[in-house]
């Protein structure tokens, strides 16, 4: 096999690619995945000082650079975020260093507001969970913390305006907790995902105050590829295709939600493995038909036959007892 033409294999690669590529002192067109994964770890950091970093560390050099350190990260993820919508929409990205500047202010001026919900989160897991011993083990412990902490900080960027970084950032909290929260998704406050493994959220989900989801529950869209009357799929919060749950709703492992018109009353509580496509009124309780047991007892089944006590060759060793002659 002869030797492969590596500028025409380069080529032809980035060919697909070519209008999102930065020509230039600005190649760098989009975040990176390892600088998205940074700025979670950088956020956690300032949200739970000493939970996810070092805590000599953060004790011998608390700093006002650590949050200034944040913030260059996330300005420069911003303007490269900022310079990918720009590209891909065929638009100049002049103005892109100014404005990402002020998104990144914006941006880290919530962190107050989201850590005083984050607070309330943990105080929601706590009253919730007899497992939990106290509340620095649902920090430590709790995946549920670390997809909030990222879906929060990504909503208050999603709802900013920032391309394509939002995702990314819930998207790493995804692949580390097994919890897939959109970051349009719009929470509210003193809410709990237990265990969580499974949990999908979608874009234009509401959820009240005080709500508990467990592991596997979807809150997904019914339909989510019709299409508007140009023909074109309706994308983003313009459509509206994922349901609401109201303030106090419980919804238990493996249930399903589905629909923009979808809207659970407070005070209500979805039972496991529910499937449902329409609205409940206010302190409904939703279950499935229990299912009926069917047991037999085996005819095919023998009492085991008693068998010599035989020590294997490591119980031997173990024991000292002298291996078998031969």
């Amino acid at each position: 096999m002869p030797a492969p033409d590596f500028a025409a294999l380069d080529a032809r690669l980035n060919r697909p690619f070519e209008h999102l590529i930065v020509q230039g002192p600005h190649r760098a067109s989009f975040p990176d995945r390892r600088n998205a994964r940074q700025v979670c770890d950088l956020l956690l950091n300032q949200l739970f000082p000493g939970f996810f970093a070092d805590r000599e560390a953060l004790v011998r050099d608390r700093l006002p650079r650590d949050i200034v350190g944040f913030h260059a990260e996330l300005e420069t993820q911003i303007r490269r975020a900022l310079r990918y919508g720009a590209h891909a929409r065929g638009q100049s990205d002049a103005g892109i260093l100014s404005q990402a500047t002020e998104l990144a202010d914006a941006a880290i001026s919530a962190l107050p507001a989201i850590q005083d919900l984050l607070h309330a989160d943990i105080d929601a897991a706590f009253a919730n969970d007899p497992a939990a011993i106290d509340h620095e083990i649902i920090i430590l412990g709790y995946p549920s913390v670390e997809a909030l902490a990222i879906q929060r900080f990504a909503h208050s960027l999603y709802g900013l305006g920032v391309p394509l970084l939002p995702r990314m950032l819930t998207e790493v909290a995804h692949s580390r907790t097994g919890i897939d929260i959109h970051p349009g998704a719009t929470i509210g406050p003193s809410f709990f995902i237990d265990h969580g493994t499974g949990v999908v959220i979608g874009e234009t989900v509401t959820i009240g105050a005080h709500c508990v989801l467990y592991q596997g529950v979807t809150l997904g869209a019914w339909n989510p590829t019709a299409r508007g009357d140009d023909g074109e799929l309706q994308r983003g919060q313009a459509n509206k295709r994922h349901p609401d749950l109201d303030d106090h709703v419980t919804v238990y492992a493996g249930a399903t939600i589905l629909g923009g018109g979808t809207r659970i009353g407070h005070h209500s509580i979805i039972g496991g493995d529910v499937w449902l496509t329409h609205s409940v009124e206010p302190y409904s309780v939703v279950m499935t038909e229990e299912p009926r047991l069917k047991i037999r007892i085996r005819k095919d089944r023998a009492e085991p036959s008693p068998q010599p006590e035989r020590k294997t060759p490591l119980a031997e060793r173990a024991t000292g007892a002298a291996p078998p002659a031969g």
